[in-house]
């Protein structure tokens, strides 16, 4: 049933509820303070709310930090296996699950800011934020997988926008480009760089192949905070303050509109949407910043 029958919707997309219950998660796993606490934000994230200073992680830290961002790709790979028409997008949240727990870890969404479910699941205008339901995916849907695990202390970040069946050219080029936006923009990553560049880079080559780019969410620090300094802004002229330098890890993860920059929000609190209810689409890195240049820290031996 849709939970919220008298909501102006502004593309096709409904939710479909009831939501399966809260999956759980075995005791021998370490978990972020908020998993068990329902607090509504995170105590540790209060702590440095007030704090722009960027964290520089290196030795066993940064270790623990590769080793969540690989369990995260790994989990992301297997979630990305079951795209097809027909599957719920409870179902990718029930994989991703498992393939988090399977290896020792927790699933960073799980109660943070009491969001329900493993995962986040964006389908057609969905910006992000969407809350995996028992809606099937159909032919010509794009679908966003982003997934976030929590391995010993550290959090590891990354999304990937699939094509369900066959998608109309449109479509597709909305997802080619905004994959292309993502890796023009790490190109430029590098210590001296200016954080505020990335969005430079971004909205120019958006803007050149007819899209536009969301303002509202942002790209941020993780590694022992699942969101820190600094804040990543995809869109230009932005007032982003900060110098990339070695040991900075960040995400980039542009979310590119077929039709105007501007969002909306369900009355979940949650699911993004478009306010023209055209499509979106997203891809998202975590980063290491080095000596030279940068580690993808989510992709497969650290780069492209």
């Amino acid at each position: 049933y849709d939970p919220f029958p008298k909501y102006q919707y502004t593309g096709t997309l409904r939710p479909v509820y009831p939501l399966s219950p809260k999956r759980e998660v075995p005791a021998h796993i370490e978990k972020p303070d908020y998993a068990e606490s329902g607090i509504c934000y995170p105590t540790s994230e209060m702590q440095i709310s007030g704090d722009k200073q960027i964290e520089i992680i290196t030795g066993k830290e940064l270790e623990l930090c590769r080793k969540a961002c690989e369990i995260t790709r790994e989990v992301l790979e297997a979630a990305g296996k079951i795209i097809k028409p027909g599957i719920t997008t409870d179902e990718i949240d029930r994989v991703v699950h498992e393939e988090t727990i399977k290896r020792d870890a927790y699933p960073s969404p799980l109660n943070y800011m009491h969001y329900p479910k493993s995962v986040c699941t964006s389908v057609n205008e969905c910006i992000c934020h969407g809350i995996p339901d028992n809606r099937k995916l159909e032919d010509g849907d794009i679908v966003n997988i982003d997934v976030s695990c929590y391995y010993k202390g550290f959090h590891g970040d990354s999304n990937k926008t699939y094509l369900v069946g066959k998608v109309d050219a449109n479509g597709r080029k909305l997802v080619d480009v905004t994959k292309e936006s993502l890796k023009r923009a790490i190109d430029i990553v590098k210590p001296g760089v200016l954080y505020r560049e990335i969005g430079n880079v971004i909205e120019k080559y958006v803007k050149s192949q007819g899209f536009s780019v969301v303002k509202t969410y942002c790209g941020h620090g993780v590694h022992r905070h699942f969101h820190c300094p600094p804040t990543v802004c995809h869109y230009a002229h932005n007032k982003t303050f900060g110098v990339m330098k070695p040991g900075h890890i960040f995400t980039i993860e542009p979310m590119i509109n077929e039709g105007t920059y501007k969002d909306t929000q369900w009355p979940d609190d949650w699911t993004a949407v478009t306010a023209d209810g055209k499509r979106s689409a997203q891809f998202e890195h975590t980063l290491l910043v080095t000596e030279t240049g940068c580690e993808i820290l989510t992709a497969k031996d650290g780069k492209w």
